[in-house]
């Protein structure tokens, strides 16, 4: 037993050791990322200026930007990462890097702020403390007056949805800065509190929601009702518009009462022009010699062809009484030297009339001596000839 045991042991082969050594870890690059960054404004678009008051977004927006390029400790210094002393040999890159951070600040600033925050021999650090001081002082002042603010907020004051909403954001943004934070529930209170008469359906919804939407739900509901009402307000004018005109049957009776009155017109005036012209022919050229009148639709209205008609109106009442009416008496008068004026005597109507044109044309004057027929010329005197059987105009 002693002997196969010792020739199993024999037999083993030895273990051979590798004498190369084990691979080094790789050279530390001293290469840093936020060296990678040309133009800080294509991440950091908003430029903080006081009059804008931006100052939560710009902060938020840098923060970001900082940690994602391992610089947060710059502007917010940590336990585990204290700036080196100037003795260490990382001290260089710090203050490289350091410097960057403080481009990044003048460069997302306006002008009035740079020259107010810049020091000689200034960090990153000193920078961003400088700009929470300027925005962030006096907190509680500033918080009574953007409280007064949110407050007064309407809707009026804005041309869409979308800027009243961003208004009021910017307003619990600037409040939460300044240590007066706005929940999501009084958010939406004053939203729908603040909007016009437009929405008072779509806020109603909104009010009597148990829970009540989110401030970005109740911004996007209306949105949507905005969106809704611009697209009913082209619907709403085509139907007042179609509204507003007449129907067919009452142009048409319109029509027909317009083509009535012209032919009884017509037909008084030749009659008038025919009795002239058998005494003594004065008028009777005029009135044969005159131009056909125009059609109704060329004389009244000559914006049919358009495709508008005018509203129905109503005839005015007669303007002269319908009874017996006698002229009152007036003092003798002297005879002048063609012999006495005759005097106008009782006009008598036989019918209601129905058109005023109509009923001047057809009433008529009777003498005791001569037969009278009244004109309608606006310049023109009627009186009777010498001889008493003819008529003249004066």
């Amino acid at each position: 037993m002693a002997d196969s045991t010792s020739i199993d042991a024999s037999s083993t082969p030895p273990v051979v050791t590798s004498a190369t050594p084990p691979p080094a870890p790789p050279a530390k690059s001293d290469f840093h990322p936020a060296l990678a960054v040309s133009n800080i404004r294509n991440n950091i678009p908003i430029i903080l200026d006081v009059k804008t008051d931006r100052y939560g977004t710009w902060a938020e927006l840098f923060r970001i930007h900082a940690r994602s390029h391992r610089v947060l400790h710059h502007i917010v210094p940590t336990a585990d990462k204290p700036p080196p002393p100037v003795t260490d040999p990382a001290y260089e890159q710090w203050a490289t890097l350091d410097a960057t951070v403080l481009q990044w600040i003048y460069s997302t600033i306006s002008v009035d702020l740079m020259t107010t925050i810049m020091e000689p021999g200034s960090t990153a650090f000193t920078a961003w403390t400088h700009l929470a001081d300027l925005f962030q002082d006096n907190q509680n002042a500033r918080a009574v007056t953007l409280e007064q603010e949110f407050s007064t907020v309407r809707m009026e004051a804005f041309p869409t949805v979308a800027a009243y909403c961003q208004r009021l954001k910017t307003l619990s943004d600037q409040l939460r800065d300044v240590g007066a934070p706005v929940n999501n529930h009084r958010l939406v209170l004053q939203l729908i509190s603040g909007l016009t008469d437009a929405y008072r359906g779509i806020a109603t919804l909104i009010r009597q929601s148990n829970p009540l939407p989110s401030f970005h739900q109740a911004r996007s509901m209306l949105t949507l009702e905005e969106a809704s009402m611009a697209k009913m307000k082209p619907t709403e004018s085509h139907a007042a518009y179609v509204a507003t005109q007449p129907r067919s049957s009452d142009a048409s009776s319109q029509s027909s009462d317009r083509r009535a009155s012209n032919r009884s017109r017509s037909h008084n005036s030749k009659g008038r022009g025919g009795s002239r012209g058998n005494g003594g022919g004065s008028r009777s050229g005029t009135s044969q010699g005159s131009s056909p009148p125009m059609p109704p639709q060329q004389q009244y209205f000559p914006y049919q062809h358009w495709g508008w008609a005018p509203p129905p109106w109503a005839m005015p009442p007669c303007p002269y009484p319908t009874s017996q009416w006698t002229r009152p008496s007036a003092p003798p008068r002297q005879p002048g030297i063609l012999g006495p004026r005759p005097q106008a005597y009782a006009a008598s109507a036989s019918s209601v009339p129905t058109d005023l044109a109509t009923a001047m044309h057809t009433m008529t004057l009777a003498p005791p001596d001569s037969t009278w027929y009244m004109d309608t010329g606006a310049s023109s005197h009627v009186a009777a000839s010498p001889d008493g059987d003819s008529t003249h105009e004066m």
